[in-house]
């Protein structure tokens, strides 16, 4: 099992080009964040939670793995998910905190083989 997290400033996805929107979250994502006002906090923390993914699966020694290839998303009890979009050769299973305020956007994840 590893445990990977990160905090992001939420003022560095306000003015993000779309072709950096388009490199590093998935459609679904991008529809997600859109949705909302502030489409900048959602992104913030889609884009922790990737981190988050990368620093627990290099712990594991999984190793390049991109941003477009993690895919973050609510399940039908609206709570936030991990999926790969690449295959890691191995089965692996996520939990994902996600939170944001005025400023800040953090992820927890741990991340076990199975």
């Amino acid at each position: 099992m590893a445990v990977g997290v990160d905090i992001e400033d939420i003022s560095r996805f306000k003015d993000k080009s779309e072709d950096f929107i388009n490199r590093v979250f998935t459609q679904l994502e991008r529809e997600y964040c859109y949705r909302f006002s502030k489409p900048e906090s959602h992104f913030a923390a889609r884009f922790c939670a990737k981190e988050a993914v990368i620093k627990a699966l290099t712990a594991l020694d999984v190793k390049g793995i991109q941003f477009d290839e993690i895919e973050i998303f609510h399940n039908e009890n609206k709570c936030p998910q991990v999926r790969i979009l690449k295959d890691l050769g191995k089965n692996y299973k996520f939990q994902l905190s996600l939170s944001h305020d005025r400023t800040k956007a953090i992820a927890f994840v741990t991340v076990e083989e199975q």
